[in-house]
This record gives structure tokens, sequence and C-alpha cells, in this order.
């Protein structure tokens, strides 16, 4: 049976950079522009056996470009990405015309500073996110860290982007970190989960409860982590907002999972 084309509409694989051995980077031209604010997500999928085999991801591109872009993650055995993986420019896939979410930038409190944590590629709704400001301009007020760990720092697809819009901002703040130095000798950035080292930079950085949203995206083991974390540092519940990737299969959940 043919996918419901008032639901599904195919998006053409423009191109696509290797990371490493099992993350890759790509772009897609949807038939009809997706609408969607940074931070959410759009729904993927393959035909398999005549059934739709779908999953959400976070948009890494800003709203502002012609194309969407997604970072993903190969999961040995999983339904989806092992397909997805095999796929080239000139290929095609399904997408929902609808993108969904609400893990957005928090313009409700009136806080002035944003906390952005993330592991590898739970950074994508937050490089949504600082390219829609730096292309629109941001607010003078505002200022945002992003915190990404990782385990090896090849897995930093954005580092270079990153670092080089903080290099040229006031307001933007990138900080990585990796897990795994012993096996990456030539790091000579912060080292530790991204979660060891959250409590340091919420310090030294002044990102005080009273001012400072908290976004979490990525591993769930390291958003509990933070969770608590934040919590000890002051943080309400309210303030802390959470994306989590990887849910168990066993576990019945809206989040999203990267499989």
């Amino acid at each position: 049976m043919a996918p419901d084309t008032r639901k599904f509409q195919r998006a053409e694989i423009v191109s696509r950079n290797d990371v490493g051995p099992d993350l890759w980077v790509v772009r897609l031209r949807p038939e009809t522009r997706l609408a969607f604010k940074p931070g959410q997500y759009a729904t993927l999928g393959v035909e398999h056996n005549g059934r739709m085999i779908e999953r959400a991801y976070s948009i890494c591109s800003s709203p502002l470009e012609d194309e969407l872009e997604f970072f993903f993650e190969l999961v040995p055995g999983g339904e989806l990405t092992p397909r997805l993986y095999r796929l080239r420019p000139g290929e095609a896939l399904w997408m929902r015309r609808q993108a969904k979410g609400l893990f957005t930038l928090d313009t409700r409190s009136g806080h002035t500073q944003h906390l952005l944590v993330a592991t590898v590629t739970g950074v994508a709704p937050y490089v949504s996110m600082v390219r829609t400001l730096a292309a629109s301009g941001s607010p003078a007020n505002l200022r945002i860290v992003l915190l990404h760990g990782a385990s090896r720092s090849w897995e930093f697809a954005y580092r270079e982007e990153l670092e080089s819009l903080a290099q040229g901002s006031g307001w933007f703040h990138y900080i990585p970190t990796v897990s795994r130095p012993w096996e990456d000798p030539a790091w000579r950035g912060e080292v530790g989960r991204v979660e060891d080292v959250l409590r340091k930079y919420t310090d030294r950085l002044g990102l005080d409860p009273p001012s400072t949203t908290a976004y979490l995206c990525g591993h769930p083991q390291m958003i509990e982590a933070a969770k608590g974390i934040l919590k000890r540092r002051g943080f309400p519940k309210e303030s802390v907002r959470e994306e989590v990737y990887w849910i168990p299969r066993k576990a019945v959940s809206p989040a999203k999972q990267t499989l």
C-alpha cells in the first residue's frame, strides 16, 4: 500500500557528510517546504514490506534555510537507521508533512540566559536555534551557552561552525567536552561527561536559576543526571526542559527515538 500523500511527502537527499563510521549528516529537499520552529522535529520514514517504518528526528537547519538538515547516529539492529544509512544523494525517503515538538526556546519566562546541554546528536535542535538567532539577529540582552558532550572530538559534527559563531558573537558560548580523552590524545579541550562539568560552568558563567532556562537533549542517563544536578543547584522544574533520545522499546513514550 502506497503512503497516504495527505500525510507524507517525499524528500530527496541533496547531500551527505559522514562524520564518522556511525554518524552522518544529510540535507533533504522535500516536495513542499516544511514549516517549523527551531527545536522542533520532523518524522522521517522508509517503506518496507508494505509498511512505513518511521521515527522523529530533530531538525538541525534553520526555518530560514531552503533545505532540511538532520544529524543521524547508526543503531546496529535498529529498524530504521540501518536503512537510512544506506541511502545516498539522489535517493529519497518519506517525511510527514507537519513538524511537531515543544522543545523550543523559552520566550515566556523573561529569562535572558539559556543553557543548552547535549550529547552527540542531541545538539541538533540547538544548531537550529543558534543558526536562526545568528541569521535574524539575537536580542542585545540574550546569552546562549551550549555545553556539548561526546566520547571523542570527531563526534562533534558542528564544532567548527559553532566555535566560529562563538568567536564572532558576544551572546553565544560553545563548550565541547570529551569523555574518553585516552582515545583522543590530540584533544586539548574540556574533558569529562557533559553532566560532570555542568555544575562547573553554571557557576563559572553565572548561569543562576532566577535568570536561566536549561535545556537537556540526548541520552536519557545524561538527562537524569543533569536534572539532579540542576535541581540541587536551585533550578525549579519549570526552568528545565528535556528532549529524550534512545527511549527503551519497552517504555511507552511520545519522546523521539534514534533507532
